[in-house]
């Protein structure tokens, strides 16, 4: 089964390198203003996780610079565990005023950076 999912996986890779979004266009004033508001938002994530791959396809449609994190490496899938509730990617680690906002499912996450970055 671990040599059929990791077939799987670099399947997904490969078309979604093949098939990448176009990155979104702006002004560079206003594209300096969204990666300041994109600071706060972190993407805990699998490489090879095709709900991760939706959601970094949405990404980059949207042309943000939200930083990825490895969810498979130990001190992340802690940190993911312990503060987060719960080892499950993708998940949008959102810090607004102070606060900390861990977000689950993909389709959840699309929406949120499609109506704060429309």
């Amino acid at each position: 089964m671990f040599v059929v999912r990791w077939i799987l996986g670099r399947i997904i890779l490969l078309l979604n390198f093949v098939f990448a979004p176009k990155k979104r266009q702006r002004p560079v004033a206003e594209q300096n203003k969204i990666d300041e508001q994109t600071q706060s938002l972190s993407l805990y994530q699998y490489a090879a996780c095709p709900f991760c791959v939706k959601v970094r396809r949405a990404i980059r449609r949207q042309g943000l610079n939200i930083a990825l994190v490895d969810a498979k490496q130990a001190e992340h899938q802690k940190t993911l565990t312990e503060l987060g509730g719960k080892t499950m990617v993708p998940c949008l680690r959102i810090e607004e005023a102070g606060e900390v906002k861990w977000m689950y499912e993909s389709s959840d996450i699309i929406n949120y950076l499609n109506q704060r970055f429309a």
